[in-house]
Formats: C-alpha cells, structure tokens, sequence
C-alpha cells in the first residue's frame, strides 16, 4: 500500500495524469533504461568495441518482459547499486555469448541520464500540446471579449477600467513566451550522455567520441560534444521552466478564484455534473480546479528547487544532487502536466459574465477613471498639481458618497459635462489595441510552429555526426 498521497488510488488523479504516469513510473522508467542499454550496444557494435551478434541479442532482450524483475529488485538490494540488480537481471535472461558484453564502458549516470532525456522529450511534448490548447483557449477568450468592460485592479482594489479580453490575452502571451523556451531550449536538453567513470570516455580509447555519437543517434538525441555528469544545468533549466508553466497557470487559476467569489462574480469556473462544494453547505459551488492550480504550482517550485539545488556538484561525479533528481523530477513534470490538463478543463468550460463586469465597474462611481481624469488635467495646470487637486477633490466626494463627475464639477477641474464624459467607465486606453496586437502574433506564430515538439531534428554539431566507415560492422 502507498503511503504517498500523490501515488494515492483515491486522490492520485490530482497530483499527475496517467499520461506523464506512464512516462515516469516504474515500467516507463525500466523501459526507458533498457532502451538506452540496447542503443548503447547497437552504438558500441557499429563502432566494432562488441560483436554485432551480442548487440543484436542484447536489443531484442532489454525490454521489461523479458526480465524477471524481482531478482532485478533482489540483486538492487544484495549489491547496493542502484543499477547491477537490472543488469544481472538482463544477463540471465540472456544466451551466454551475449552476457559479458551488456553495459560494457558505461555508468549508471550514462544510463539513466540519457533515459532522463528520452522522458523529458515526452514530457515536453505532452507541455507543448497542452501550452497550445490553452492558448488557444485564451486566444478565443481574448478576441471574443476585447471590449467587455471591467474594473482593473491593483493591490486588490479598484484601478482604471479594462476589458477582459486584454486580461486573457495578458495569460495568452505569457503562454506564448513558455512556448518559445520550450522550443528554444529543446536542443539544450535533447542530449545523450556517455562518459565512462569520469566523463573521459576512457575506456573506449579513440574510438570513445565515435561511439558516443552512434549512441546519441541511434536513441534521436544530439550529441552533447562534451560529458556532463556533474554539470547539472539542462535538467535544473527544464525543471524551472515547468515550475514557471505552473506558476502562470496558478496565476489564471488566482484570477478565476477571486472573480468567481459571489460578491464579485464576474467569471466562473465549470462545475462538473455530481461535484460537491460542501458536504455541510450544499449551497457552495467551490473554485476547487483553480484554487488546486495553486497548490500544484508551489509543489513545483519546491521541487524544482531541488533541482537548482543540484547544480553545486564537485569533482566529475557527484551522487547527491544528482540522485535527488531521481526523486524530485518527476515530481516537477507531474504536477505540471496536471496543472496544464487542469487549466485547459477551467478554460474550456470557463463561465465569462460581461454583464457583472460592467455592473461592478459602474457601482465605484465612476472613481476609477481618475487615471484618465489626470491626464487631462496635467495638460492643463502640470502633473503634480494635477494629481493633489484630483486626490483632494475625489476624497471630499467620496467622503459625501456622491458620484466622481459630481465632485469633479463641484471642484471646479472640468465641467459637468467633461466630468460625465471622463467617468462615464467606457474608456479602456489602449487594451483592445493590445489585445488584437497579442491575438494576431500568436495566430501567426502558430501557422509558423510545428503541431509537435520538438520542433525539427535535435542539433548536433558536425564533427559529432556519426558516420559509416568501411568496417566499422553497422
């Protein structure tokens, strides 16, 4: 029985999706080693450093079925090494000519580094897919409300009127720049590892940078030209880049949250048929989904803490940071390919209420046009002076509770009908300008990208590109 909540039968569903589960768990992490296991074989073959007899045996053996698993899990724990036990267990399963030959020049951390890469490809393919469709979303939501009116807010309080659309297009193009790093940076962490003990590639000779590219080519992973064992900063890189994705998903879900509250109730998130917001006050229909995009993305940052923790490694091997990886990593890409399904659900079925927009709006009396009411008197008399006869005009009218175009012409700064035109709560400045400007770079942007990442082969310099020399056996 699991004693984490988030590996839970009952409430794993809100901690990762089956999807990333079948990435990152067990089977999807022992298969992703054997896969690297038979690459490297195939690798060393082509290279003429193992038979082509042996590497072919080994590629048709390392798959999880081929393997009995609990004497991989008895051998783990009689030899204390987090990779033997997987070893012998594919040695055994294994005709004997082929054995001495498994995993022959490599390390745990080649192994399970390139294995690392080969889950955050798909990872970020499952990122790339969901950054799409909730910008997508947005996109509808932006243009389909680039004029309705609504109070912005800052500090929590009432500040000059703006449109929802620009508000979704604010999320839409932050989403955008997510899927700029994604595709920026997939040639960073797109790599293979194989280094040996140290990172030399000694124990392949000359033939070691040879062997490396065939192996990176073989798995569709660039050649990262150089070892990086102890130099952590692709994976801290990515792991922070999710850990953002959250965070501008726990920023819509904060917006939703706050809006759905009754007493503002401009937005609302979609209730799913049977949801119960309260078993002892049934009237409460909870912003559970946006409330939970919050608790995802600090369980992200956390972890992807971890990671950058990870970077501060000594010598050419360092197992702390490194192994916390193995622990905190998966973490990280599950919660956000949670919170990117749970973002798209709140989108898709998001309630929008322009009606209640402009009614809140229109309750502050026409207050929150003191902005605009600034600018135009600053061209009369500068703007300092501008803003102490605003501040004391507007808090003598609040305090007699009448409305902004009242006070503002009893002060005697504009007239009745200047102050009726200043505060009449229509006038957003530039937001449907911005709004549009958002919605047709990012169609644009969209008829230029890939569906799917990453997008194009993985950059490999030249002099890494594997060859087929004569005799080399591949």
């Amino acid at each position: 029985m699991t004693t984490r909540i988030t590996d839970s039968v009952l409430y794993g569903q809100l901690w990762g999706t089956a999807e990333a589960r079948a990435v990152l768990g067990e089977e999807g992490r022992l298969a992703s080693w054997l896969t690297v296991i038979g690459a490297l074989a195939r690798a060393q073959a082509a290279a003429g450093v193992i038979p082509a007899e042996a590497a072919a045996l080994i590629t048709e053996h390392a798959r999880p079925g081929s393997l009995d698993l609990g004497y991989a899990a008895e051998q783990t724990r009689a030899s204390s090494h987090s990779m033997l036990g997987l070893i012998r267990a594919l040695q055994a399963a294994l005709p004997e000519q082929a054995r001495e030959y498994v995993y022959a020049g490599a390390t745990v951390q080649d192994i399970t580094d390139t294995a690392t890469m080969l889950a955050l490809r798909r990872i970020g393919a499952i990122a790339w897919r969901d950054l799409r469709r909730i910008e997508e979303l947005l996109l509808v939501l932006a243009a389909g409300h680039r004029s309705a009116v609504m109070p912005g807010r800052t500090h929590g309080q009432p500040g000059s009127p703006v449109t929802f659309g620009w508000k979704a297009a604010s999320w839409a193009e932050e989403i955008r720049r997510h899927l700029d790093r994604l595709r920026q940076g997939a040639h960073r962490w797109l790599v293979g590892q194989l280094g040996g003990g140290v990172g030399s590639l000694a124990g392949y000779g000359s033939r070691g940078p040879d062997v490396r590219a065939r192996f990176c080519a073989e798995l569709g992973l660039a050649d990262p030209g150089m070892s990086w064992l102890s130099s952590r900063d692709r994976v801290a890189e990515f792991g922070w880049l999710l850990a953002m994705i959250c965070g501008t998903l726990a920023r819509i879900g904060g917006e939703v949250y706050e809006l759905q509250r009754p007493e503002i109730g401009e937005l609302a998130e979609p209730a799913a048929p049977g949801a119960v917001g309260s078993i002892t006050m049934p009237h409460k229909r909870n912003p559970e989904a946006s409330e939970h995009l919050d608790t995802l993305a600090r369980l992200a940052r956390a972890n992807a803490a971890v990671l950058l923790e990870g970077m501060a490694q000594q010598h050419e091997r360092d197992g702390r940071g490194w192994k916390a990886e193995w622990a905190a990593l998966p973490e990280v890409c599950l919660l956000t390919t949670t919170a990117l399904d749970t973002a798209a659900g709140v989108l898709a079925g998001l309630t929008v209420d322009p009606a209640a927009m402009r009614r809140n709006l229109e309750r502050f009396g026409g207050y929150p046009a003191s902005e605009l009411a600034l600018s135009r008197l600053a061209e009369r008399m500068g703007g300092h002076r501008a803003r102490a006869s605003l501040q004391a005009a507007l808090s003598a009218g609040r305090s007699a509770g009448i409305p902004a175009a009242q006070a503002l012409a009893e002060a005697g700064l504009f007239t009745p009908a200047e102050a009726a035109e200043l505060t009449a709560g229509g006038q957003t400045g530039a937001c449907e300008e911005m709004t549009d400007l958002v919605v047709s770079r990012a169609v644009a942007a969209r008829a230029a990208e890939p569906a799917e990442w990453p997008p194009g082969e993985p950059e490999r310099p030249a002099s890494a590109r594997p060859e087929s020399p004569a005799g080399a056996g591949g």
